[in-house]
């Protein structure tokens, strides 16, 4: 406020009578003050993020770092306490998981569903787990691997076309920033998709409907939360009386572990790491071969073959979830800067070499 403004309040304030003297006051603060204090609420404060070794792409994106606790709110337990509420729009205000969309990706992305859907019986997963769960393919690395999957792209994936590792440095470092105590969790990120490497010539080059896209249990009915449902009616499984009812071949309770998942990367990746020795906890491989169970994480089905201890492990897996899903971005990671950390992880839960 300037002398001449207070200057001019002074002398009003001295002739008024003292019957209106508090009102009119009031009165003139109000005029003067109010649009001060209300320019205050424009103001936009600016505050530095720490450095993680994520770079971002143009100059557009500077702002964009990857602070997810405070880009969308944490998934919400749905009424029945089974899946959760996903956000649909991340930090970055890119939408994910639409897979309704008019676009040539949502095309391709379609005929994925129908493939799988067709295709994935009980009787073909029993004979890929015999088939691969030998680790008869290669010796090598964990590191070495994460570099082979450079060559993958997902086409289940409605979202990004994106190299894999882009994807598993996202995801781990976004964990870390918010998860900084957790390291076990920060290496599950890394190698949650290493599975896909079945795609690769060295691997068999399985076709993407038997590697990539949403999982789902096998030896019961086909819930209708599973996206692209409708093709299931072209899956024997859904005509053998065995197979077709809630329970089919299992016991409420059985627990999942005991229960056959649809082929892909996550069962394939959760067998190299538990027949490897890994000393990751139990949640780790939980999350390893349940990622992209979307049906029990999202919808809440299924829920009736999980033990106690799936339920505990499930609490990591939806956290994991947001991380999985809601860091891909167009946010670059410095891949030299944050991997001597990724391999001291690796050094500490996994042998030097794994059999694949």
């Amino acid at each position: 406020m300037t002398p001449n403004t207070c200057s001019c309040l002074h002398r009003i304030a001295t002739k008024l009578p003292v019957s209106i003297h508090i009102t009119k006051l009031l009165s003139i603060f109000f005029l003067f003050f109010v649009p001060i204090f209300d320019n205050f609420e424009k103001m936009t404060i600016l505050i530095e993020q720490p450095d993680l070794g994520v770079e971002v792409e143009g100059k557009k994106m500077e702002t964009n770092e990857l602070v997810l606790d405070g880009g969308f709110p944490m998934p919400k337990l749905d009424a029945h306490g089974g899946g959760f509420d996903a956000p649909e729009i991340n930090a970055f205000g890119q939408s994910f998981r639409d897979y309704n969309a008019e676009s040539e990706r949502q095309k391709t992305v379609e005929e994925f569903y129908r493939l799988n859907h067709i295709n994935q019986s009980f009787d073909f997963v029993k004979k890929m787990r015999e088939k691969y769960g030998k680790l008869d393919k290669t010796e090598m690395s964990i590191w070495e691997c994460c570099e082979l999957l450079n060559e993958v792209v997902d086409e289940s994936d409605p979202d990004l076309d994106e190299p894999q590792i882009e994807h598993l440095l996202q995801t781990a470092e976004a964990i870390r920033k918010d998860y900084p105590h957790q390291d076990w969790l920060h290496l599950t990120a890394l190698i949650h998709d290493l599975g896909k490497v079945l795609l690769l010539p060295s691997f068999g080059e399985l076709p993407q409907w038997a590697v990539v896209g949403d999982t789902f249990p096998l030896g019961c009915a086909f819930d209708q939360s599973i996206v692209h449902h409708k093709y299931f009616k072209d899956n024997s499984d859904t005509y053998n009386s065995s197979y077709n009812t809630k329970n089919g071949v299992y016991e409420q309770g059985c627990g999942l572990e005991n229960v056959v998942m649809s082929w892909g990367h996550d069962d394939y990746m959760y067998l190299v790491a538990k027949e490897n020795g890994t000393t990751l906890p139990s949640a780790a491989l939980f999350i390893v071969r349940y990622h992209s169970f979307y049906p029990l994480h999202k919808a809440g089905a299924y829920t009736h073959l999980m033990n106690e201890e799936d339920k505990e492990n499930l609490k990591w897996l939806q956290i994991f979830n947001k991380y999985d899903l809601y860091s891909k971005s167009k946010v670059r990671v410095d891949v030299e800067k944050v991997k001597p950390y990724y391999l001291s992880l690796i050094d500490k839960y996994f042998p030097a070499k794994l059999k694949w």
